[in-house]
């Protein structure tokens, strides 16, 4: 009996093969995610950042300073700002599997604060997640560009 056993298990051991891996996330995919929270941003839309940003999202902002998500979504609805629309140039989209990638690239933001007008010139590397079927930001790395560069 034991012997049946043993080739009973070794026969569906067999027929198992090997686990299936999912592919990486399309740069597809990563483009539309990053469209999204980018357009969000620029909206002040704090709803629909409250969805795409984690709970736990790290973000490093362009002084080193580490905060979380609610000073990432206080930064952008904050009623004393308005953005004009942005042109995000050098962006890069690199997929860590099937459920991260990194959306990048360079931008200058430009709008009000307070009335008056201001401009801020950026590098940013925005760590994207899935979670329970949504794409969120898990981490935002913001870098300043200096004004002669």
């Amino acid at each position: 009996m034991r012997m049946a056993m043993l080739v009973a298990v070794a026969m569906l051991s067999a027929c198992a093969g090997e686990p299936v891996a999912r592919a990486d996330v399309s740069v597809e995919t990563l483009r539309e995610v990053g469209d999204r929270f980018d357009q969000a941003q620029i909206a002040k839309d704090g709803a629909v950042l409250q969805t795409l940003v984690a709970d736990d999202l790290i973000f490093i902002e362009g002084d080193g300073t580490r905060s979380g998500k609610k000073a990432f979504i206080d930064g952008w609805t904050d009623p004393a700002l308005s953005f004009e629309p942005i042109a995000i140039e050098d962006r890069v989209f690199v997929p860590l599997g099937p459920d991260a990638g990194i959306v990048g690239g360079e931008v200058v933001l430009r709008g009000r604060a307070n009335g008056a007008p201001f401009a801020s010139h950026i590098r940013f590397a925005d760590t994207f997640r899935l979670k329970n079927g949504t794409w969120q930001a898990t981490h935002i790395q913001v870098t300043r560009v200096p004004a002669n560069k």
